[in-house]
């Protein structure tokens, strides 16, 4: 591929972030992220979060990997969770590279719980992604058929070959570091104002997307990335909900919106930079509206009046099946609310006798409706694949949650 017709000078990139202060379409929902955001994390109790956070971050990964044309249904996720995997290659395979997503975005969890001031801009952590996701896949999956033949992926290194993406001519692979350095220096600085820094998660999710550092896996990496931007402004609500659900329900706007963005400056109108600033504004609205859709979905869910009613809805419909009796939504109930509860205060939830309350209590262990770290530890409420239709509906695509009921 010829030289000149490669981008090679990182000023070809710009602008890396649209002239906010020209667009309430991007401050004013910029803002409504930051509020909606802040009061969607206060709403739980931290032991109840923390289950619905892991319901979440495999709910992260099916839709994550669905926007690359892989479907792994929810209960086989929950599975190879588990680690209990299909005999069946073909889904197996689909199963490890669900459990890597989820495995990847716990480590960033982890990372940057333990250091808040970790550097996530960089090519370094970037790298890091790439590789721990990419050691985490079965072999058949780092070998990517092109038209020069197969051609085995390096996890955490950076590509060396020139490649095209639907219409658009990444950056020469011996710039990607210039193009990497810009790109932490735009976005990694310590001088951006709150909103710009929130429109800057959008702006940025699109740039890195544009650079293609790796041969394969830069939507995955690009994803995983925005949720440590998204952990960063504070704005991820301790992890309760998820861009890419949006992006991924709305998959062609999402595309068309990334390629609108790689377009070139379109005229005197258009921006002082390479690229099309427009172009880049819209990509960012679209993308907040997607985040604020996102954050008000949960914010909804999460309504406490209706989160009991749903838990209820459940335990009925349960009791005419014959699978639990009456008094176990009081069980479930207590445990949302209060996040944990000592075994002994069964009886006094549910108003039935000791050994009675016992028996109720160890069905909805053995159903994993609740869960406990020990045999005789407090147990708390459990979010297994078979509720989150009842729990959180519309969680998961219509013709989906219909095979999870």
């Amino acid at each position: 591929m010829p030289e000149e017709l490669l981008y090679s000078r990182i000023s070809q990139m710009e602008p890396m972030l649209p002239d906010s202060g020209k667009s309430s379409e991007l401050i004013n929902p910029a803002i409504e992220v930051m509020r909606r955001a802040s009061a969607l994390s206060t709403r739980l109790h931290p032991v109840t979060r923390r289950g619905i956070v892991d319901l979440v971050r495999a709910m992260n990964s099916y839709y994550s990997n669905l926007i690359e044309g892989h479907h792994t249904h929810p209960a086989d996720i929950e599975r190879a969770l588990a680690r209990d995997f299909s005999t069946d290659p073909a889904k197996r395979a689909l199963q490890v590279e669900s459990a890597a997503h989820v495995e990847v975005q716990r480590l960033i969890e982890q990372r940057l719980e333990g250091d808040p001031d970790q550097d996530i801009w960089g090519a370094d952590f970037l790298c890091w992604i790439h590789r721990e996701f990419y050691e985490r896949l079965p072999p058949e999956f780092l070998v990517i058929k092109t038209a020069e033949g197969e051609k085995r992926v390096e996890p955490g290194q950076l590509r060396e070959n020139e490649v095209t993406v639907g219409h658009h001519l990444a950056p020469a692979a011996s710039s990607l570091k210039n193009f990497l350095a810009r790109f932490k220096e735009a976005y990694g600085g310590k001088s951006l104002k709150p909103t710009d820094s929130i429109i800057a998660v959008a702006a940025s999710h699109h740039r890195l997307a544009w650079i293609h550092p790796f041969f394969d896996g830069n939507g995955r990496v690009t994803r995983l990335f925005t949720h440590a931007s998204l952990i960063k402004t504070r704005i991820d609500g301790h992890g309760l909900w998820t861009v890419t659900r949006g992006l991924a329900r709305n998959r062609e706007a999402y595309l068309t919106a990334l390629a609108g963005a790689d377009a070139h400056r379109q005229g005197d109108y258009d921006g002082r930079g390479s690229l099309s600033e427009k172009g880049l504004e819209l990509f960012c609205s679209f993308f907040l509206r997607m985040a604020l859709d996102q954050i008000e979905y949960m914010t909804a869910l999460l309504e406490l009046d209706g989160m009991l009613k749903r838990i209820e809805g459940y335990v009925t419909r349960q009791v005419h099946l014959g699978e639990l009796q009456a008094e176990s939504f009081f069980l479930l109930r207590e445990a949302f609310l209060r996040g944990e509860i000592p075994r002994g205060e069964a009886a006094r939830i549910t108003g039935k006798p000791e050994r009675s309350a016992r028996r109720v209590l160890k069905d909805l262990l053995n159903k994993s409706l609740l869960v406990s770290d020990s045999e005789k530890g407090p147990v708390r409420l459990a979010f297994p694949t078979k509720v989150a239709a009842y729990y959180f509906p519309l969680l998961y695509p219509e013709g989906i949650e219909a095979g999870m009921i």
